[in-house]
């Protein structure tokens, strides 16, 4: 930098020397318009008068040996060798950074296909084959306290698969903490139309019995055969109703999945209910309002499952 300096004082002497000589300010523009390398082409012979360096270019921190060795400081630190260097993947756009914060683990790919087939065969034999395919004969023994706990212990079974089944799908869909792929948000609309949904297949039951216990509705339906009927029905719905809380406040993937699985079982229970209203003889408007409950879950399902398409379309054009 010291020598760049003292150059340029002696440049900067020549330049006024030759100013001095020229009589035309045409020929000044002339000499201007040239080039940089004809310009600086009379001043390739000028002597380096200055030569000392400054403090800090006088011990440079990197030095170089004659074997190529690096020399910082003290400590000799010997070159890499290109070909013996661990091979790092080179990055040509962003779209490759997001590829690979993106990819799964090497790890847990192997484990996440079996889990495709192994959920949906939980759910299929803890709800769907103990539910058609048993005789209710040799499980319900009729309008008492044993038939209706071996109602609700069909249901336990099929509970219990549910919850395999969502924690499988969970542990399938949930993106990994260092993953770029944002949480999906839950619309408000959503969550009140599935409470909504809800507190209607509460409120229709409750009301027929409440109608029944006053008199208004005849015959009078006892209240072990009130429960056999709907006793099963109101527990797993109040279990879907904390499990789609749960999914929410825990921003599961599963959010969207989960009213689906509980509502398609809960028309083979309210069908099941159908077909043993008359072993316990119950009377017409109890039939009706299980046939009412019956169209407004698959009503309610079918609403679900078009949610499901909408989504699926509104996030790929989100992607694109």
């Amino acid at each position: 930098m010291a020598s760049l300096t003292c150059l340029q004082l002696n440049i900067n002497k020549e330049l006024l020397k030759g100013q001095l000589h020229e009589s035309r300010f045409s020929r000044v523009r002339m000499l201007g318009s040239r080039k940089p390398s004809i310009c600086m082409s009379r001043f390739k012979n000028l002597p380096l008068l200055c030569t000392k360096n400054l403090a800090w270019e006088s011990s440079l921190p990197y030095a170089s040996t004659e074997d190529g060795d690096i020399i910082k400081g003290s400590n000799i630190v010997e070159p890499i060798d290109a070909e013996e260097a661990p091979e790092v993947p080179f990055l040509q756009s962003e779209n490759d950074v997001i590829e690979l914060k993106n990819q799964p683990s090497m790890l847990l790919r192997p484990l996440k296909w079996p889990m495709w087939l192994l959920g949906p065969s939980v759910l299929l034999v803890t709800g769907v084959i103990p539910t058609l395919w048993l005789p209710l004969s040799s499980v319900f023994l009729g309008p008492n306290i044993a038939g209706l706990l071996s109602l609700v212990g069909l249901d336990c079974i099929f509970n219990m698969g549910a919850m395999l089944f969502l924690l499988m799908a969970d542990a399938c869909g949930r993106p990994k903490e260092s993953s770029s792929v944002r949480v999906s948000h839950i619309p408000c609309a959503y969550k009140l139309w599935n409470l909504g949904a809800s507190l209607l297949g509460f409120l229709i039951p409750l009301v027929l019995l409440f109608a029944s216990y006053k008199g208004t509705l005849q015959p009078h339906l006892p209240s072990i055969s009130s429960a056999v009927l709907l006793g099963p029905y109101l527990l797993l719905l109040s279990i879907q109703v904390l499990i789609e809380m749960l999914t929410w406040h825990w921003k599961s993937p599963v959010w969207l999945v989960a009213p689906v699985v509980y509502e398609a079982y809960r028309v083979l229970q309210l069908m099941r209910g159908l077909t043993l209203a008359t072993e316990v003889g119950s009377p017409a408007w109890m039939v009706e309002g299980l046939r009412g409950l019956v169209s407004w879950w698959v009503l309610v399902l079918a609403i679900q499952l078009m949610r499901i398409a909408w989504f699926a379309g509104f996030t790929s054009l989100d992607k694109q």
